[in-house]
């Protein structure tokens, strides 16, 4: 016989099983009632909710794909609940929040949350643009459409110096090829000097963003939260850190959420046109009219989603390219001052004043450079202390916005 001690743990125990076996009920689903497994359930409850899952002894066949399609539906609840809760906190408790928008699958699903939430429409939320001068004509043509579908107005930002929109003005002050020729100095002039000005324009103190641990082992461990690399601790919120492409293309079908139009043409991301390819190769994988025509396998699998993106492109290293250098520590330092600012280096501040040097005969060193050059970032300190010994004068002048005048009157 038990002791009375042990008959009142058996009690105890058996009241927390039945307690948390009624309580799991609850919250499940009004499809989902066990009838098993020491649950009672009413009459009332059978007949009020049909089931996908009933028991082999009841006689009825398991309707798997029925079972399937209702837990992916409790999945994509749960998710979008909580990437809205995030947002919430980053739009009412940070007063600055700005959310980049590469108009990828994952950012025109924000998108579509921040509308749900009132965010565009009241301006909690502002919404920035970054165009490298580089990306497919689709992109932002596709831009305007959705600033007009859901009301709001983007910030676009670009290489700094150029009027927005304006590919001849970048052309002639950074050179067509950059990305040809140094494709590290392509991704500070067009991607992270615009995000990171455009930031700062911004007053940004809450960055929202779209990556997510699926998209590969560079972001495997991403929470919600977290402190960004630019602008020295900036909130960064990634609302779908824990989606699937898979989650993500269900829910551009449940809502019916306007998309960019290269997923009809076999492309699962895109950014530059210049690096980005179709998943396969041959398009047969297209998502069209909200569904999957192809197999979705070399989209939606590990990992798959960046897989077109930064085609042939390699880090100086030799390492293959799979960031823009965006997301990564020290983003911040590249463009926040100019080079030689103080000291014993003078500034040339015009083309006259350089042909003036020139013309003179007097000793002299002129450093011709570009504050976003790593290599000019990386003599400024040697550069300096020569400055401040020599017995000549030392100036610098900045070639990457002359460089016709620089190739004409400042030969090397």
């Amino acid at each position: 016989s038990l002791s009375p001690q042990a008959s009142k743990r058996m009690k105890f125990c058996a009241s927390l099983f039945l307690a948390g076996a009624s309580a799991a009920v609850a919250f499940a689903p009004s499809a989902y009632v066990p009838s098993k497994m020491g649950v009672a359930r009413s009459s009332q409850a059978v007949a009020s909710g049909s089931t996908a899952l009933s028991m082999a002894a009841d006689g009825d066949a398991f309707d798997q794909e029925k079972f399937i399609a209702e837990s992916k539906e409790m999945r994509l609840k749960y998710l979008e609940e909580q990437a809205m809760f995030s947002l919430k906190i980053s739009c009412e408790n940070y007063g600055d929040a700005v959310f980049p928008n590469a108009m990828i699958a994952g950012d025109v699903v924000i998108t579509h949350l921040l509308h749900r939430l009132g965010y565009l429409k009241d301006g909690k939320a502002k919404i920035m643009v970054v165009d490298t001068f580089h990306l497919f004509p689709e992109t932002m043509d596709f831009l305007r459409e959705i600033e007009d579908f859901y009301g709001f107005k983007a910030e676009v930002f670009c290489a700094e110096g150029v009027p927005v929109g304006d590919k001849a003005a970048y052309d002639k002050k950074y050179g067509a090829n950059l990305w040809k020729e140094d494709i590290e100095q392509y991704d500070k002039v067009c991607k992270v000097e615009p995000f990171q000005r455009g930031l700062k324009t911004l007053n940004t103190n809450c960055m929202i963003n779209g990556r997510t641990r699926w998209q590969g082992f560079e972001r495997a461990w991403i929470d919600q939260f977290e402190n960004a690399p630019i602008g020295g601790g900036l909130a960064k919120c990634n609302p779908l850190a824990y989606w699937t492409l898979e989650d993500t293309f269900d829910y551009i079908a449940k809502y019916e959420v306007p998309h960019h139009p290269l997923h009809a043409k076999g492309y699962p991301s895109h950014g530059d046109a210049k690096d980005t390819i179709p998943i396969p190769e041959d398009g047969s994988t297209r998502f069209v009219d909200f569904k999957f025509e192809g197999d979705p396998v070399p989209w939606l699998d590990y990992a798959s989603e960046r897989k077109g993106r930064f085609v042939g492109l390699a880090n100086k290293d030799g390492s293959t390219k799979t960031e823009c250098g965006i997301h990564v520590a020290g983003a911040e330092k590249t463009f926040d001052r100019d080079l030689w600012e103080g000291g014993a280096v003078k500034n040339l501040e015009s083309n006259d004043a350089a042909k003036g040097v020139v013309a003179s005969g007097k000793p002299a060193v002129v450093a011709v450079y570009a504050p976003w050059c790593q290599f000019c970032q990386g003599m400024e300190e040697d550069f300096g202390k020569f400055a401040e010994q020599a017995d000549i004068d030392v100036y610098k002048f900045r070639g990457d916005e002359e460089r016709e005048f620089v190739q004409a009157a400042l030969p090397p």
